[in-house]
This record gives C-alpha cells, structure tokens and sequence, in this order.
C-alpha cells in the first residue's frame, strides 16, 4: 500500500511540474505566455507595420529588456525547483511533505511569473493607439500562422 501512495505522489509530482496548478496560467503557458517577450520583440521589429513611432519604440525597449529577463529568471528558477524536487524524490521513501512543498513551489513560481508577463504587457499595450493594438494583432497573427507545421496546414485544406 505503502508503495502504490509513494508511487502517486511521484505521478502527481511529475504532473505538476508539466502542468501549473491555476487554469489560467495553464491556458498561458500553453499558448501565449511563454512568448509574450517574442511578441514584444516582434511588434518593435515590424514597428514600421504597426505604425510606431520613435517615442512609441524608445518606451518599448526597456520593457522588453525587463521581460527578457525576467523570462530567463523564470527559466532557471523553475528549473532549479524541478532538481531540488528530483532530489527529494531520489531516496525510496522520500517526504511527502518535502515533496508537496516542492510542487508546490513550482506552482508559485510559475504563477508569480505569469503575473510579472501580464503587469509588462499590459504596460506595453497601454504604449499603443488603439488602432496599432489592432495592427499588432494582425501582424501577430500572420507570424504564428507562418510558423504552423506544414501537416497542420495540409489538413485545413
């Protein structure tokens, strides 16, 4: 009995360093989330199609350093706690308790994070007119679909 309880948690465990605790920063990290710097970045690139000007482009900037950094801080961090959980996980009967803490900690940093990634773009959309956020939008939506594998873009016909 004892075994099949030590193998659950490690199964939870493993679940939830895949799939963060709240629905919303599921959705995120999922889709948008993890490349809201990349989208930053895109929208200062093709600025000329969105129709930036140079103020626009110099508030842009340090915000999208700040994300960059932010997002490679969010990397390691989450990586450590996934080691630090394998670590706890190593021994035959490791400490639930440990263990549930460790998930734990994985779930709050990835939610921290997440909230960081809104507060920078809500920051960066205030930025622009409402005619540019739709510019953003169809440009954004023009390069994802550029990236789509060529199955997927087979099936849709």
């Amino acid at each position: 009995m004892k075994a099949i309880s030590s193998l659950m948690v490690a199964a939870a465990a493993m679940v939830a360093l895949s799939v963060p605790v709240p629905a919303f920063s599921q959705m995120m990290e999922m889709g948008n989330m993890d490349k809201m710097g990349d989208m930053m970045g895109m929208c200062i690139k093709h600025a000329d199609k969105i129709g930036l000007t140079d103020d626009q482009i110099v508030k842009m900037k340090p915000v999208h350093s700040e994300m960059q950094k932010k997002q490679a801080r969010f990397k390691a961090d989450r990586k450590i706690a996934g080691i630090e959980l394998m670590e706890i996980m190593e021994v035959k009967d490791f400490d639930l308790e440990k263990a549930g803490s460790a998930v734990k900690k994985i779930a709050e940093i990835k939610t921290a994070h997440h909230l960081e990634m809104l507060k920078d773009m809500k920051e960066m959309r205030t930025i622009l007119t409402d005619e540019q956020f739709k510019k953003m939008k169809r440009v954004m939506s023009m390069n994802m679909g550029e990236k789509k594998p060529a199955k997927m873009m087979m099936r849709k016909k």
